[in-house]
């Protein structure tokens, strides 16, 4: 398939807008660009079959099995894309008077109460943009808390198992990170944490159950362990798709915990959005909240702006507003059954660790939570096939990848994540698909190591896309790669092999 620049030709518009007698807008100096930009020339037709043929190469969650780990690529029903389409939702301007959105103020001050419900804790703010920035916010609660009653505590402490963005909140906050080892269980190591939590500790980042797909055995003593030293808990709810309705953060001991409404709750999500990132707070940090807080007096809602204490804002207006209809109306489908959300995911889960944990690796011999974490390890050992190899040859079977190499304490990872939302036959498929990978590592592994074999684009030298990476097409002088010799997969050793 041509790029849109190669099938452009001088003079072709798809579209031809009216003239005005009007003088020209006057452009900066500075401004001013030397020469016009080379743009895509091309009939409407040319451009409408480009772009079409490109949506018939994406792969999503409406066109398959999307086992992404830590990632919860669940179904996103179109009721719910009708209901954030209703005019009264669609049509609100950031700027509308508060008399006048009333509806839409009530549906997120409901939200709160449900999220805080879930959380097990006594405050929301909704206003966060998406996970890493509720986990940034947490911090900064953390911080303001602290700074409050004089204490100086500079070291926030994560598992080996956290998700990359946490070590970086804990650095934007303005922590020191503090790493804590993952027992043969994969449990927190109790040893390792009681020399590491002292009068400088802040807090915890957690994540339960955590990446590895395994629900904390010790988390009281945990909890235990920070609350003797005058520390806080952070929830990093990534993986709360595992536990709603049947356990709550707020309940193990946790202040802070923060929300992915667009994983959890269902939304169409991926490639940079849309997300939304709610905090939940126990009340002693309610005060520190982002502003505005949606509070309701009598029958009516409003926005609240009159905190001396809070952290102030932490994105434009409320949030992502259609974000909070779609969660509102998933949770709402569910009802008091809520935890059944969660039960099937696990249910699921368990399912393909119970067929699949005699062709690959198990790190943990423990039942998962709604995810679990296999290990290439063996099929590398034996037959030179990397997990790599198994996620390309997966999409030769019309699977969307597991996520591998993730954590990073198991090496050859691939971490899947059914959720509830997949039928049995699918996972069925699923299952037969890596079996059959497994045996032709063992009979075949040239296969593996050049697939995928029937996709529009094939295997690609990640180390040349990162060391050469071509952001813009150049055309005359635009270069071409493919002469070059490939670099050793070296990549493949950084990440765990």
């Amino acid at each position: 398939m041509k790029l849109v620049y190669e099938k452009s030709q001088p003079g072709r518009r798809a579209s031809s807008l009216p003239r005005y007698d009007l003088p020209a807008a006057e452009v900066p100096e500075e401004l001013r660009r030397a020469e016009a930009p080379r743009l895509p020339e091309l009939a409407e037709p040319e451009l409408v079959r480009h772009f079409t043929e490109l949506s018939t190469r994406t792969f999503g969650i409406d066109t398959g099995f999307y086992p992404l780990g830590s990632c919860t690529m669940k179904h996103n029903p179109r009721v719910n894309e009708r209901v954030v389409a209703l005019p009264g939702f669609r049509d609100l301007h950031p700027h509308q008077e508060e008399e006048a959105s009333q509806g839409a103020l009530e549906l997120m001050w409901r939200l709160q109460g449900i999220l805080a419900e879930i959380a097990g804790l006594e405050a929301v703010s909704l206003q966060p943009a998406a996970g890493s920035q509720g986990e940034l916010t947490g911090l900064m609660l953390m911080r303001a808390y602290f700074a409050d009653r004089g204490e100086e505590r500079d070291t926030v402490i994560t598992a080996d198992t956290a998700h990359g963005t946490n070590p970086a909140s804990v650095t934007m906050a303005g922590y020191r990170l503090q790493k804590v080892e993952t027992d043969v269980r994969g449990n927190l190591d109790l040893d390792d944490l009681r020399v590491k939590v002292n009068e400088r500790t802040a807090g915890l980042m957690l994540t339960n159950p955590s990446t590895l797909g395994l629900f904390d055995e010790h988390i009281a003593e945990v909890a235990g362990i920070f609350h003797a030293a005058g520390a806080l808990l952070y929830y990093d709810g990534a993986n709360l798709n595992a536990v709603c309705g049947i356990s709550r953060p707020g309940d193990m001991g946790f202040e802070i915990v923060h929300f992915n409404l667009h994983k959890t709750f269902s939304q169409p999500h991926g490639g940079g959005g849309p997300g939304g990132g709610p905090v939940a707070v126990r009340a002693s940090l309610e005060p520190y909240l982002p502003v505005p807080a949606v509070v309701r007096e009598g029958e009516t809602f409003r926005l609240d702006y009159d905190r001396p204490r809070s952290i102030g804002k932490v994105r434009g207006f409320c949030g992502p507003f259609g974000v909070f209809v779609r969660a509102y109306a998933y949770i709402r489908s569910y009802g008091p059954d809520l935890r059944r959300m969660s039960e099937t995911a696990v249910l699921n889960a368990n399912y393909l660790l119970a067929r699949l944990r005699e062709a690959y690796e198990l790190p943990f011999d423990r039942l998962c939570m709604h995810e679990f974490v296999l290990s290439a390890r063996g099929l590398k050992r034996e037959h030179g096939v990397s997990a790599l190899d198994v996620a390309k040859r997966l999409m030769d079977y019309g699977f969307h990848p597991p996520t591998i190499y993730f954590p990073l304490v198991v090496p050859e990872a691939l971490m899947i994540e059914p959720t509830e939302t997949e039928t049995k036959e699918t996972l069925d498929a699923f299952v037969e698909a890596m079996l059959a990978i497994a045996r032709e590592a063992a009979e075949q592994p040239a296969l593996l190591k050049e697939a995928p074999h029937g996709r529009p684009v094939g295997r690609l030298d990640e180390v040349k896309a990162a060391r050469r990476a071509i952001v813009r097409f150049g055309f005359e002088q635009h270069p071409d790669l493919s002469q070059e010799s490939g670099e050793p997969r070296s990549l493949e050793a950084q990440k765990g092999a």
